[in-house]
């Protein structure tokens, strides 16, 4: 079983992704973290996005997908795979194809978090770090005990500059132009949910769940 999930910045995808893992026995497959992954083993491949990543260009297409097949090649994906954060463009789903097809595998299922604006910005621009420790929190959420600052060691809670409002506003754009192009692909396919991601934690995941034990 081959699961892509896809969401906004701030739909809590993380959180989801987790338990689906956890409950499926599914491989995580994160872009990010197979990238990093490759470029640090030396392989041919991780060699060749190196490349790219220092000189600060985005690693090719035909690249990725295949250090992504070649992650779908390793034994804890026998029972399946979770891919985050990929594809991310109608092209990049036809690659995957391509290289999933002679593999014997294809794609199950994509589940779409989908969550309003209003939501995401509120949950984006809420997010606060203390400078000295690290901790997360949430004006909203997980608020502190005192108004900026940090329950644990007393340090000055801060808001990053991805979390500003513009900042944010910008990320959501670029997302929505990226990937509703690929939502409307998967559509046509009939492989895509979409779920109700302003809803309760619980609830989002017991939508998952009743999707994925259809299969």
């Amino acid at each position: 079983m081959i699961i892509v999930l896809l969401g906004p910045p701030g739909a809590g995808k993380g959180t989801q992704a987790e338990r689906m893992v956890q409950k499926y026995s599914l491989a995580y497959i994160s872009t990010g973290d197979i990238l990093r992954s490759a470029v640090k083993s030396g392989s041919p491949l991780g060699t060749k996005a190196r490349e790219y990543m220092e000189k600060g260009q985005l690693v090719p297409d035909e690249l990725v997908v295949n250090i992504v097949k070649e992650r779908l090649l390793e034994p804890d994906c026998a029972r399946g795979a979770l891919l985050d954060g990929f594809p991310r463009s109608v092209s990049q789903a036809q690659a995957l194809e391509s290289v999933l097809s002679p593999l014997g595998k294809k794609i199950d299922r994509v589940i779409h978090i989908d969550v309003t604006e209003d939501e995401l910005v509120a949950r984006l621009t809420g997010r606060r770090v203390c400078r000295e420790c690290g901790s997360s929190y949430h004006i909203k959420f997980n608020p502190p005990k005192v108004r900026n600052v940090c329950d644990h060691c007393g340090g000055e809670l801060f808001q990053r500059e991805d979390d500003s409002l513009n900042t944010v506003k910008e990320r959501l754009a670029v997302y929505r132009e990226q990937t509703e192009p690929l939502i409307q692909y998967y559509s046509r396919q009939g492989l895509l949910s979409t779920i109700n991601g302003n809803d309760d934690i619980d609830e989002i995941f017991a939508r998952i769940v009743e999707i994925l034990e259809a299969l």
